[in-house]
């Protein structure tokens, strides 16, 4: 332990220095609910704030959703003038802009968070964005992603750091650390009561399937999903690399709706490498590849092997891919909501 004499503020600062989080200088806002979480983020980044030479300010969601809301900002605020640090709050009706654009409230509330997290980050002139995802939330990730039948993309995890400005500085600690740091230090965070309700996929996988499978075959489950996660997303690192340059060699040109790839140069490709190249190109033209299933990306392989056709692509026809002139054109269909 360094002098601060605290092991999950040195796990967490090695965290930081293995995948270059952090640099000098860096402003980061902080997405601090009031849970443990996020309290524990918060307060482990103060406390290495001098030793990091870095700026800290917090953006915090009050979503409207449950009684304890308010009661939920007001302790955030507390904290953070306690401590000195610049607090930003917006309220936000989750459910009532979930009900009229017909999303889920979770999707509805994780969009609100991001874009009020880089609403801050451009205010203050920040450059980093760090939220508190840790070793159980990557495992109960992973886990979903396998019952849904993904591929390796969806098995590597949560990025520890994302695009250079989202970090996730505590991700390599366990939940049962966080809380035990939040007692030591008399932090008193605030507990989500719905988190215990096994109603959504995720809780469910935290609260039944993880404690019975600990209980029935490997009690440091979340320990060996990390280790398996970190083996997969180092494979995934490489094959990214590979599908940039692929994508490089293939590319024709783009616009705002069309991307356009040679269909010669993509044929000769490895079919591992044609799929991932597929999914980087709707992502890049998209944004999102949400919707988008290993059926439709058989399909598009299939309809480049014939070097004719076209095939509409996700339930919502928000892409089109043709074959036409040796060429593939990817095409934005109509308006993503």
């Amino acid at each position: 332990m360094t002098e601060r004499g605290n092991m999950l503020e040195d796990k967490v600062l090695n965290t930081i220095k293995r995948y270059e989080q952090i640099k000098s200088g860096d402003t980061i806002v902080v997405g601090v609910s009031g849970g443990p979480d996020s309290i524990c983020l918060l307060n482990v980044l103060k406390n290495l704030q001098n030793e990091l030479k870095i700026n800290i300010v917090v953006a915090h969601i009050n979503h409207m959703i449950r009684k304890e809301a308010d009661s939920e900002t007001e302790f955030v605020q507390d904290f953070c003038k306690q401590r000195d640090i610049k607090c930003f709050v917006k309220k936000v009706d989750v459910l009532q802009i979930a009900k009229e654009k017909k999303l889920g409230t979770e999707e509805v509330g994780r969009k609100i968070r991001y874009d009020f997290f880089e609403e801050v980050k451009n205010l203050v002139g920040g450059n980093k964005i760090a939220t508190a995802h840790n070793a159980n939330d990557n495992a109960e990730t992973v886990l979903m992603n396998f019952l849904r039948g993904s591929g390796s993309t969806g098995l590597k995890g949560i990025e520890p750091i994302r695009d250079n400005k989202l970090i996730r500085p505590i991700i390599e600690c366990t939940r049962q650390e966080i809380e035990q740091y939040c007692n030591e230090k008399g932090l008193n965070p605030k507990y989500d009561k719905t988190n215990q309700e096994s109603i959504y996929t995720r809780n469910k996988i935290r609260n039944m399937l993880i404690p019975y499978i600990q209980e029935n075959f490997n009690p440091n489950i979340i320990e060996t999903i990390n280790r398996m996660s970190h083996l997969i997303a180092t494979d995934e690192m490489y094959f990214k690399s590979i599908v940039k340059q692929s994508y490089k060699e293939t590319f024709i040109s783009r616009t705002e709706k069309e991307i356009i790839l040679d269909l010669k140069k993509f044929n000769v490709l490895e079919k591992v490498i044609k799929s991932r190249l597929i999914i980087y190109t709707i992502n890049e033209l998209l944004g999102t590849t949400n919707g988008i299933e290993k059926i439709h990306i058989e399909d598009v392989i299939k309809l480049c092997k014939n070097n004719i056709g076209n095939k509409y692509l996700t339930p919502n026809k928000n892409i089109k891919i043709m074959i036409k002139n040796k060429k593939i054109f990817f095409t934005r269909y109509c308006k993503l909501p």
